[in-house]
């Protein structure tokens, strides 16, 4: 199992915020570069970076703030928030961004993230976001009555190197993962399935690596891994 610290990006710092609403952002480093340099020197293999104001305009906003971060670590990045043109995501893996996450077009033109999955096999990531069971779009602000399964089955087989399954109504919350809902999604597909959202403890980790049937392939660390409720040490002990 993959951890995905996350590093999540609000005017240019380093943000965490509670079921995506901006205006709930809780500062925890103006330099997300040096954030990135604290994950990376911790251990982590991978960083997870989101754009959130980007998320809501459908644009990126967030740039200096991404390039500071790839510019700062070796450790591979995935991207995600307002990226929606072929041309957006070539500019990103050209920068140096290791898998790209797709979202709101996962819904309205799943056309593109399929051609950018066979332009760029396994560099290209759907995120879901669910809320009350449906998923939501648009930087969490607007919602669908589309299930999650639903959405991912349209990539199957498409070259889609993950699912990224946010739990919206969790999400920032640490109360815990619904390790079940995470579990029958990757039960249900075939695409390796990150979870996030609700994290609150390494249990939760040792839970959704316990549970039976498609192994979860990753988690996403947020708020616990902020407030030092996650040890990251312990934490990639109990993700080995």
């Amino acid at each position: 199992m993959i951890l995905y610290p996350a590093i999540d990006l609000k005017d240019g710092e380093c943000v965490r915020v509670l079921h995506g609403a901006l205006d709930t952002a809780t500062v925890f480093n103006t330099s997300p570069a040096d954030q990135a340099r604290t994950w990376a020197s911790a251990g982590f293999h991978w960083i997870h970076v989101v754009d959130l104001n980007g998320a809501v305009e459908g644009r990126a906003v967030n740039v200096r703030a991404v390039e500071a971060i790839l510019g700062a670590i070796s450790t591979p990045v995935q991207l995600g928030g307002g990226i929606r043109r072929l041309e957006d995501i070539e500019r990103w893996i050209e920068a140096g961004v290791s898998r790209v996450i797709l979202g709101t077009v996962a819904v309205t033109q799943p056309e593109i993230v399929l051609e950018a999955a066979r332009l760029w096999p396994e560099q290209i990531a759907v995120s879901v976001d669910v809320r009350g069971g449906k998923v939501a779009t648009q930087g969490w602000t607007e919602n669908t009555d589309l299930d999650a399964v639903t959405v991912a089955r349209r990539f199957e087989d498409g070259g889609v190197g993950a699912l990224i399954i946010t739990d919206i109504d969790r999400d920032g919350t640490v109360m815990g993962f619904n390790v079940e809902a995470f579990g029958a999604i990757a039960d249900a597909v075939a695409i390796p399935v990150i979870a996030a959202g609700g994290l609150a403890s390494v249990e939760d980790i040792l839970h959704l690596k316990a549970r039976r049937g498609t192994p979860v392939a990753g988690v996403v660390l947020g708020r616990a891994l902020y407030n030092g409720a996650i040890d990251p040490a312990l934490a990639l002990a109990a993700s080995a």
